[in-house]
């Protein structure tokens, strides 16, 4: 390349992205079939039953191999059932990471319960496995493990520790659906997995959530907490059979059968698709190995772990080699490159939020998070360092839904121009803003 040719664009050099991107980020894939599934549904007005749910459950089950699959109206509320399934309840504590969308955690509000915040590993930015022990109390009850951004958390080491103290595991995988762990499936590791299945997720079905178990009593107490017309004579545990017939949660959880009948249609494809973006996110990593400050978000090349459906992507900053660029700066020259969705950070850090410092949700008269506590677990939140640092050095990077390497190649181009050029970025670098990132996702701008 010409000494042109990779002169910055925010300098007045030629764009990196030239081509329109056309379908190459358009999500979900919508077809006939999709179309068709739903106008079924519609045409014989079966909006609110259960019985394409129900088949969508079977498909999931067999997918997942597990034995219980349970649909939700949404992601939030198949985690708020994962929790009552695991027993969860007022006064009890659920260890979970700091960075992650809140949904994660909140929904333990509603239960009387209580939010414990943990770091998280800095290379996965999943639940660090080394600061999960010392956070356990007396009534810790779970352990939420987000599988962040697609990848896989360090499942063996979370696991023996919940076995070690007689803890539940609540997978969320609402940023992993398919991924794998050492050749498990994410959502069959712990005691239960819940995740999201809305409409900007790898898995895409509009809006939706979905409970899987091996676990029959996670499984009746999750059916049981918000799903009154399936709360019936099938029940087998003795302590709800009493309450039989109206949700013990005073909640309506089922899923909408439109997206039931998608997300039949969406799975049956998800698989072959999930594999091309993981040949176009990998090709886009591979274009960018050995670029000083850059680094892969994603799974050991020819492990057998597998990120999952790359939901989110991002990647690693190295500010130490690039001379301590910012990673706003760098971030404003891809953006100049033709890469519009190259911005910094990620979730914000939750044990940060006033929801979580000094709201009084219920009228408690203190804060919700310890309303119903027997030690402030507020006070563990000055020790989370990772979490608190971990915006200036992540960004977005594209994600791709198509292998098609010309086009990938530009993308990366872009973030090889802004990194090779750092030294011409370090002049008017004004350094990081305050926060980076939001509360739901990231900032696009």
């Amino acid at each position: 390349m010409s000494d042109k040719e990779n002169r910055l664009a925010l300098f007045g050099g030629p764009k990196a992205v030239t081509d329109a991107p056309g379908d190459l980020f358009t999500w979900p894939i919508v077809t006939k079939e999709d179309e068709e599934a739903a106008l079924e549904v519609l045409r014989r007005g079966a909006m609110s039953g259960t019985d394409v749910t129900m088949q969508f459950e079977a498909d999931f089950r067999q997918w997942l191999e597990v034995d219980y699959a349970l649909g939700f109206n949404n992601g939030t509320a198949s985690l708020q059932a994962a929790m009552y399934g695991c027993g969860v309840g007022i006064g009890d504590e659920v260890i979970c990471p700091s960075i992650t969308y809140w949904a994660s955690g909140a929904p333990a509000y509603s239960l009387g319960s209580t939010v414990v915040f943990a770091d998280i590993d800095p290379v996965s930015l999943c639940l660090d496995p080394n600061d999960i022990e010392h956070r356990i109390g007396e009534r810790t009850k779970a352990i939420v493990v987000v599988h962040y951004f697609g990848h896989p958390a360090d499942m063996d080491p979370i696991m023996a520790i919940a076995d070690k103290y007689k803890l539940k595991v609540i997978e969320d995988v609402s940023h992993a659906q398919g991924g794998i762990y050492k050749g498990r499936k994410l959502g069959t590791i712990g005691h239960v997995g819940a995740m999201s299945l809305m409409a900007g997720k790898s898995l895409a079905v509009g809006e939706a959530g979905m409970l899987v178990t091996n676990e029959r009593e996670i499984y009746e107490r999750a059916l049981a907490f918000g799903h009154y017309e399936r709360f019936n004579q099938e029940i087998q545990s003795e302590a709800l059979k009493p309450y039989i017939g109206l949700p013990l949660g005073g909640a309506k959880h089922r899923m909408h059968q439109l997206s039931s009948a998608v997300g039949r249609v969406q799975l049956r494809h998800y698989e072959e698709r999930q594999a091309e973006i993981r040949r176009a996110m990998n090709y886009f990593w591979d274009l960018l190995e050995g670029v000083p400050g850059l680094r892969a978000h994603r799974t050991a090349p020819g492990s057998d772990s597998l990120m999952g459906g790359w939901y989110a992507a991002h990647g690693h900053y190295r500010t130490e080699e690039l001379g301590g660029l910012s990673v706003s700066r760098f971030c404003e020259a891809v953006r100049a490159e033709g890469v519009e969705d190259c911005v910094p950070g990620c979730n914000l850090p939750l044990h940060t939020h006033p929801l979580f410092k000094e709201a009084d949700v219920y009228g408690h008269g203190r804060p919700t998070r310890v309303a119903n506590s027997e030690r402030d677990v507020r006070t563990l939140d000055a020790d989370l360092p990772v979490s608190g640092g971990i915006a200036a050095r992540v960004y977005a990077i594209p994600w791709f839904k198509h292998y098609r390497p010309q086009e990938i190649e530009q993308y990366a181009l872009a973030f090889r121009k802004a990194a090779l050029n750092y030294k011409e970025l370090l002049e008017g670098d004004t350094g990081n803003p305050a926060s980076m990132g939001g509360w739901n996702m990231f900032k696009r701008k």
